[in-house]
């Protein structure tokens, strides 16, 4: 396995403010790009050449990653200049592909952090000499996924959409976003329009006879697509539990980048980050949250599962508890933010004018 395809091209509109000015695959999680994580594990499997599929802020990728030189990669960039879905990506980027017809390329979503073994998937399609190959992972509760029964052997015997009834839920089993295609398989896609994998090429090619395997992989795996999956995913690598060879550090209980300063009595735990030139001053607390680069949270502020992003100020006191901050936000000191609040980029909020508490 030396090719791949990485999906890097959606909007993140569940994460907004933050993926206001940077796509979802470049927000920073445990201390660089969520993207690198995916491109040093791919390497890491023995992965060399890979095409990112882009289309939203795709300028942004390039100047950063460039050739993939440094990551021991080569990289190459398709930007699809309207959004194409899943399967009208891949067709996209296959002019530039090397593998032969028969021969594996692994899909992979931008914004799934999994501890999948990847050679394990691809030894699985080799093995079952399947025409595309699928990571299924078990959920406790399958309701907001679309369901991926297998056989016994694991070759998979039909898609089935979001369960609606008990029913319906005939496994726990869904589609975990990592595929390996046989190489014939990605031209036929129907190219130049809009197609989904999960709603069309896979379905249209089980009911063409095709062989479809699935291979059961239940080790980590989170779906990064709103801010709390996200900050969940950050500390869980910076804690280990999430395993990434591209973690600027030790794994531990707290992640500070360079030129970040932290007040000697200030505490961070559960996974946190502080990100490059951030701030934390004396008395704040600081708990499985990432604190973006160029934030400041000043004294005594009080920080639960939360993201402050870049150049953002927490005033003196606040308390946030699973809140998300957006670019150059001020919160006032006094403030108290709970649960699922977003406050967009360049907002400010006075002190002491949000509580969901007596002021006593």
């Amino acid at each position: 396995m030396t090719e791949a395809i990485l999906l890097v091209g959606g909007k993140g509109t569940r994460l907004r403010p933050l993926t206001v000015h940077t796509p979802k695959p470049m927000l920073p999680a445990a201390g660089v790009p969520f993207l690198t994580h995916q491109l040093a594990r791919a390497r890491a499997a023995g992965v060399e050449h890979i095409v990112l599929a882009t289309s939203y802020l795709a300028e942004v990728f390039e100047p950063h990653f460039g050739d993939g030189s440094a990551l021991g990669l080569h990289l190459e960039y398709v930007t699809e200049e309207e959004p194409l879905g899943t399967g009208g990506a891949i067709r996209n980027v296959a002019s530039l592909l090397r593998s032969g017809p028969d021969e594996p390329v692994l899909v992979f979503n931008g914004d799934i952090l999994t501890g999948l073994d990847i050679g394990a998937l691809v030894r699985t399609h080799e093995t079952s000499g399947a025409d595309v190959s699928l990571h299924l992972t078990r959920v406790t509760d399958p309701r907001a996924y679309g369901l991926v029964p297998t056989d016994g052997a694991g070759r998979v015997l039909a898609f089935l959409e979001k369960p609606q009834t008990p029913e319906e839920i005939v496994t726990d089993q869904i589609n975990a976003g990592a595929y390996v295609f046989r190489r014939s398989v990605i031209d036929t896609i129907p190219a130049g329009r809009v197609v989904s994998v999960e709603r069309e090429t896979f379905p249209g090619l089980l009911a063409a006879g095709a062989h479809l395997q699935g291979m059961v992989d239940s080790t980590y795996w989170l779906d990064l697509g709103t801010p709390a999956a996200f900050v969940r995913g950050s500390a869980d690598l910076v804690l280990g539990k999430a395993p990434s060879p591209a973690v600027p550090g030790r794994c531990g209980d707290r992640l500070v980048l360079p030129t970040a300063r932290v007040a000697p009595d200030a505490k961070l735990a559960g996974g946190t980050v502080v990100g490059e030139g951030a701030f934390v001053a004396e008395g704040a607390r600081v708990f499985g949250s990432t604190i973006l680069p160029g934030a400041v949270i000043e004294p005594g502020a009080v920080i639960t599962d939360s993201l402050i992003g870049t150049r953002a100020r927490v005033g003196e006191r606040a308390v946030l508890s699973g809140a998300v901050i957006g670019d150059g936000a001020v919160i006032g000191a006094h403030n108290e933010l709970r649960e699922g609040v977003r406050v967009w980029c360049d907002a400010t909020i006075p002190a002491g004018a949000v509580r969901f508490s007596s002021d006593q």
